[in-house]
């Protein structure tokens, strides 16, 4: 609404007497920030090694972002040239002067003539500083022009709408040109800069998407009086907002990020964030140590940079040449959510040097790095096992602490600023808070177990809620899949076991033991501890959860039918939804929009009047 609202201030018709042209402060200031915002990210990238500060538009806080590493920024900056193609061209233009061949067309010859006369340049040396000058040059705006080709290769989606199967000479000449241009092996970040920018797309277009939406859940009156309103919006409202995010578009990379993280933030003020926040991601049960040790390193550290950012070394790549954009990727670690009255604050750190860990009530600040090296996986297991072997007792308020952030956002807001903004508690919510991610090291045993009904409820209730006190809300990030096969790939072949059950390789005895966490919190603060921890169990149980394993048939058998799993799966929600209920509801189903710059997801609604003609057909008993 925020968003709305300045466009509204953003107007303009025109009159017999001219152009009548209103435009508020706030629109300027919207405008202005989002445009300094996208250009510092810029700036940030461009700089080799480095962190800045950047506040989101619209929000008080401040987002650091993580630098990438250097080797990594410019190779990164180059793609899809290297390194050595530029001592190719300084090599070939030498090559080419030495032959009395210019092939600079006396460009040479002009920027000698421009360098300094002097005992310090001699004519030799000034031949040599002038052919590497035009050499780079050329090499530059040779990369300059492959990425702006790559962008322009990027902006081709025609494939997606094309039959399973069959794909046409244009798709199959464009996959071959996509290929060459990809030779070489790209980094996780090298295709950022050539993905093309969200487009704004029409009013007419997203109104007549609209109606087709919800038309399956009005009546023909209700339906009416949709469209009547649909109308007037398209022809008052409408055409004002379209030129705001136009204008918008083009001083941003993404138009709809800003509105994306205010979003994101106003979570907080209203809800608790397990329910509102709930994805998970389940390990399928595997025969491995937990926790592993080995799985935490890989997730770390697959590759000689001990960079979090090279979590995922090459981008997600549809049909093995498009790439997807892997800004997300940024936020798997050191991310973290700051309650607020009004808003949540989503902050992202620099770098993280340190994991939080949760056991029995009991928190614990573990150092992931010692003489500049990531800990190896033996060096963790060491660590986590003086945990589990530490005989101490919780602090009082400690053990249930966590509750806060599983209730409501605005009581959490609050003890924060009252009991967490000075002393040790503000130094021990500093280091869970600035970790690279949160850790709890279950008491509780969960897996499949034929003989133990309900085992699986039990363990998907677990990875969503835990017992509401044992979960760092705001430091739940759901896990994606390529960076999840990549670490499972990374802890079955490169790393391994001894027979015993422990991690290869012999412990650092000397490491400093995991730091105890310390606090001193008042009675009011353990009260309310308990108040968030009453209204997160309410929500907890609210929640039913049915998991069970499906072994008649899989995806294999849907595509061998030619029909789309995903399409067989949301009808037969559609279909179980109706027995249920008797009745269609608006579907939700997320899509990814990260073939563009910063893209996230989009909706996909999935209950059209295709889908219920088919579920009603289901339930006809005249029908085959």
């Amino acid at each position: 609404m925020a968003e709305a609202h300045q466009a509204v201030a953003f107007q303009f018709t025109v009159t017999p007497e001219g152009l009548d042209f209103h435009l508020s402060r706030e629109a300027v200031r919207q405008l202005y920030l989002a445009a300094v915002h996208s250009w510092k990210k810029r700036l940030v990238r461009a700089k080799v090694g480095s962190a800045t500060c950047v506040p989101s538009p619209g929000s008080p806080g401040a987002t650091p972002l993580t630098p990438l590493c250097p080797q990594n920024s410019f190779l990164t900056g180059v793609y899809p040239a290297s390194p050595s193609s530029w001592m190719v061209v300084v090599l070939a233009t030498a090559g080419s002067c030495y032959c009395q061949v210019d092939p600079s067309l006396g460009l040479i010859a002009r920027i000698q003539h421009w360098l300094p006369h002097g005992e310090a340049l001699t004519p030799q040396a000034r031949t040599v500083v002038s052919t590497v000058a035009f050499s780079t040059g050329a090499w530059l705006a040779a990369v300059l022009l492959f990425r702006r080709l790559l962008r322009l290769l990027l902006s081709y989606h025609g494939w997606m709408f094309e039959p399973h199967g069959h794909m046409s000479r244009g798709t199959r000449l464009w996959v071959a040109v996509m290929k060459i241009m990809s030779l070489r092996k790209p980094l996780l970040y090298s295709f950022q800069s050539s993905l093309p920018k969200l487009p704004v797309p029409p009013v007419k277009a997203t109104i007549a998407r609209y109606l087709e939406s919800v038309r399956p859940l009005l009546d023909d009156e209700q339906y009416l009086e949709m469209a009547a309103l649909a109308r007037e919006f398209q022809e008052k409202t409408a055409p004002r907002l379209q030129r705001y995010l136009r204008l918008k578009s083009w001083w941003t990379t993404n138009y709809v990020r800003g509105i994306w993280d205010l979003l994101a933030g106003a979570v907080g003020a209203e809800a608790a964030a397990p329910r509102h926040c709930p994805p998970f991601l389940s390990l399928f049960p595997v025969p491995i140590p937990v926790p592993s040790p080995r799985l935490l390193s890989s997730s770390l550290s697959p590759n000689p940079c001990p960079c979090p950012l090279s979590l995922s070394p090459i981008p997600m790549m549809a049909l093995g040449v498009v790439p997807m954009c892997s800004y997300q990727s940024e936020r798997m670690f050191n991310t973290t959510r700051i309650p607020g009255t009004e808003t949540d604050t989503l902050v992202h750190l620099a770098d993280s040097k340190h994991l939080a860990v949760y056991h029995k009530g009991r928190y614990y600040k573990v150092w992931l790095y010692y003489g500049g090296q990531l800990l190896a996986p033996a060096d963790l297991e060491l660590q986590f096992q003086r945990i589990l072997e530490d005989p101490s007792p919780p602090q009082p308020g400690e053990e249930r602490l966590a509750a806060l952030t599983a209730g409501e956002r605005v009581p959490w807001a609050e003890a924060r600023a009252r009991f967490f903004s000075r002393g040790p508690n503000k130094a021990a919510l500093d280091a869970i808070e600035r970790a690279a991610f949160f850790l709890t090291l279950d008491e509780d045993e969960h897996g499949q177990e034929p003989a133990r009904p309900g085992c699986m409820d039990a363990y998907a209730k677990s990875l969503l809620h835990g017992r509401c006190y044992d979960r760092c809300a705001p430091r739940n990030r759901p896990g994606t899949p390529q960076p999840t096969r990549f670490m499972l790939a990374t802890d079955k072949f490169q790393l391994g076991y001894t027979e015993g059950g422990h991690c290869k390789g012999d412990p650092k005895r000397h490491l400093a033991p995991p730091q105890r966490l310390q606090w001193d919190i008042p009675p009011e603060g353990v009260a309310a501890i308990e108040a968030s921890l009453r209204v997160a169990r309410a929500l907890a149980e609210d929640v039913d959860f049915c998991c069970f394993p499906f072994s008649t048939f899989g995806k294999g058998l849907i595509k061998r039918c030619r029909t789309s799993p995903d399409a067989f799966i949301q009808i037969a929600l559609q279909l179980a939804h109706f027995r249920d209920k008797g009745s269609f509801c608006l579907t939700y189903e997320a899509s990814m929009t990260r073939l563009f710059r910063e893209g996230r997801t989009e909706t996909v609604r999935s209950c059209t009047s295709e889908s219920t003609a088919f579920v009603r057909s289901m339930a006809d008993p005249r029908q085959s």
